[in-house]
């Protein structure tokens, strides 16, 4: 019965978002205030019975329900607990469900939380968010029903893609998705303002926060999902350009310029067409993405989806959607005012310049990703690989970095470029001292000047501290300040692992010493092991560093279901970088090989992504205290 009434949930909440919509359309079309105000609690229950779907789907993988299909096809009873509950969204119906659930918790909060926007708008936006909603539970109903019954029942299941097998699971997605999903509702507000004629500064305060937050879970599932395949998939590599991780940067890319933009309309009302242009554009590539992992039209650990119809379906709503919000906005432009105006030497000024350059690297993304697809259609294979992407993106990446060096240095309105040319001395300094010093070990042209750049980036972003008294910072400009030293952090690592990781692959017996940066590793032998649902050969090795030795035991394992070998590595951290190490076949000479890489300071890249996350909540936080402190100075008054 709990498959039953997983596929009840998702009937009558697909039935409460049909009459969300159609109640938000008759109390913004014909005035009537009752049938708008009862929008909310339609909304809210909505937003429960998609949580209960999931609920119900989790419990069916918890308890190794095989007469359901998709337990059968993605779980198995000998499984550990972890992998049956993350398992629930590691396929395409379940992860589909898992966005509807917080495409429908959204949804809810938003009519829970949201009491300063006037009531049409409020109402358009929530219509808005219920025709996303409408569209997705029909996709899983009629195309991807995750409850559908198997008669008779299987005697056990297939199990989980091995690769998938990982803590990760339990974290990754479910970010990605509130990320994608937070982007969702930011399209709802500014389809809500349009629709209403209200684009300004109150909408901009409204639309905010939930930029804020899915821009910060972005921020780090895309983090979380580098880090997992930097060591789960035994490469080395923290970033593969494959098109499945593009289509994550991509709405990131999209709403870093959307958070921008959507600060300067909330407190200086500028950019308002920039504003909605770019929620559409957010939403849009987070929509690309879905089409992309689910349309079958991609080969990948992270695709799911390997039928053409699903992917047909994906993008009619695409198309309906994002075109119905382009038809919308080029109707509506019209009608949307300037807002206050400002000089090219001007904060404002340095935010166009860094959303222009967001907008390129995104437009690289985009046509990189897609052109491969576009062309095989054609009957012509191709891929767009590293090479491109960091010929074609990665100057104009480095241009973006010294205009956010700038930018938190120039005043609001209008600044004078002599006085902006004094304050910059000092980032400018520490950018030259670097790049002059690392003349000496020349890392190449881009780390080069990717590793100047962070350094002058760093400075620069402790810079609005200077002179003020901290104690009465605000916190959301301690959130800059941190964010922007996480873009430095990241970026020294990056270039650091480009310019300087060693690579070896050796075959060695057992006592033999390999040679990896300042380490000497030594193989001590290898045993057999046995986990909860695989069996392994384990190498043992010594690492030894300046007198100390360190145990690492990467392994060869086995999955019986479904039927796969996997590389697990074995990572050695250290302050100064990570010793990567990975086991490989034997020679039938009685040596094993192993690959090891010794990759400096690596590290700093995921650290980074961390702290421009958390530079996000703490700008989220001084936001939303600075507001309340308002209402209730107002409430007094």
């Amino acid at each position: 019965m709990i498959a039953e009434a997983g596929l009840a949930a998702l009937w009558f909440a697909s039935a409460l978002a049909a009459l969300q919509l159609v109640m938000a359309a008759i109390g913004i079309a014909r005035g009537r205030h009752d049938v708008a105000a009862a929008v909310r609690p339609v909304a809210i229950v909505q937003g429960l019975l998609a949580l209960l779907a999931m609920a119900l789907l989790i419990a069916l993988f918890l308890n190794s329900d095989m007469s359901v299909k998709l337990v059968v096809e993605n779980s198995h009873s000998a499984k550990p607990w972890l992998y049956k509950f993350a398992g629930a969204w590691g396929n395409h119906e379940g992860s589909m469900l898992l966005w509807v659930a917080i495409l429908g918790l959204a949804g809810g909060a938003v009519a829970i939380f949201e009491r300063s926007l006037p009531e049409r708008t409020l109402t358009s936006t929530l219509g808005a968010q219920a025709a996303i909603a409408l569209g997705f539970y029909a996709f899983l109903l009629f195309s991807s029903n995750p409850f559908a019954r198997l008669n008779p029942a299987a005697a056990d299941g297939l199990g989980l893609n091995p690769l998938l097998q990982d803590p990760g699971l339990a974290f990754h997605p479910p970010t990605l998705y509130t990320g994608y999903v937070g982007l969702s509702v930011a399209f709802s507000f500014a389809v809500g303002a349009l629709v209403t004629r209200d684009v300004g500064p109150a909408f901009a305060k409204a639309m905010r926060p939930w930029v804020l937050i899915a821009w910060i879970f972005l921020t780090l599932g895309i983090t979380a999902g580098s880090y997992w395949a930097y060591y789960e998939l035994g490469w080395g590599g923290w970033w593969f350009w494959d098109p499945v991780e593009n289509a994550s940067l991509m709405p990131w890319l999209a709403a870093t310029a959307l958070l921008h933009s959507v600060t300067v309309l909330a407190t200086r009302d500028g950019l308002r067409a920039w504003t909605i242009m770019l929620a559409v554009v957010a939403f849009s590539m987070s929509m690309i993405g879905t089409f992309l992992v689910r349309s079958g039209i991609l080969t990948s650990v992270h695709a799911f989806a390997v039928d053409p119809e699903r992917g047909a379906f994906i993008l009619a709503l695409l198309a309906l959607y994002i075109g119905g919000a382009l038809a919308l906005f080029a109707a509506r432009i019209g009608t949307v005012r300037a807002g206050t105006t400002f000089d090219p030497v001007s904060r404002e000024g340095g935010l166009v310049a860094n959303n222009l350059l967001l907008s390129v690297i995104l437009g690289i993304v985009l046509i990189g990703t897609l052109y491969p697809i576009v062309a095989a259609s054609f009957g012509v294979q191709l891929s767009v690989g590293p090479p491109f992407f960091n010929k074609a993106a990665g100057p104009i990446a480095l241009l973006l970095v010294a205009v956010m060096a700038v930018g938190p240095l120039l005043r609001w309105r209008r600044d004078d470029a002599k006085a902006v040319l004094r304050r910059v001395m000092l980032p400018i300094g520490a950018t030259l001292a670097a790049a002059i010093a690392l003349l000496f070990i020349w890392p190449g042209v881009l780390p080069w000047a990717g590793l100047s750049l962070s350094a002058g980036l760093a400075v620069a972003s402790v810079a609005p501290l200077w002179k003020r008294k901290l104690t009465r910072t605000p916190l959301f400009t301690y959130g800059m300040v941190v964010a922007h030293l996480g873009i430095a952090v990241s970026l020294a690592g990056m270039a650091s692992d480009s310019a300087f990781t060693k690579e070896t692959l050796v075959a060695v017996r057992a006592g033999e010493p390999a040679r990896i940066g300042p380490y000497t590793v030594t193989l001590d032998g290898i045993s057999p092991v046995i986990g909860e649902n695989w069996s392994a050969l384990e190498a043992r090795l010594t690492a030894t560093r300046g007198g100390s030795e360190t145990i690492l035991r990467p392994q060869l394992r086995f999955f019986a279901n479904p039927p796969t070998s996997t590389n697990e590595s074995a990572i050695l951290t250290a302050l100064d970088g990570q010793l990567y190490t990975v086991l490989g076949q034997p020679d039938g000479q009685g040596r094993w090989q192993l690959r090891l890489w010794w990759k400096p300071f690596v590290t700093l890249i995921w650290f980074g992504g961390v702290l421009i996350a958390l530079g996000g909540a703490l700008s989220l936080l001084g936001r939303v205290r600075r507001e309340r402190r308002a209402a209730m100075r107002s409430e007094w008054a």
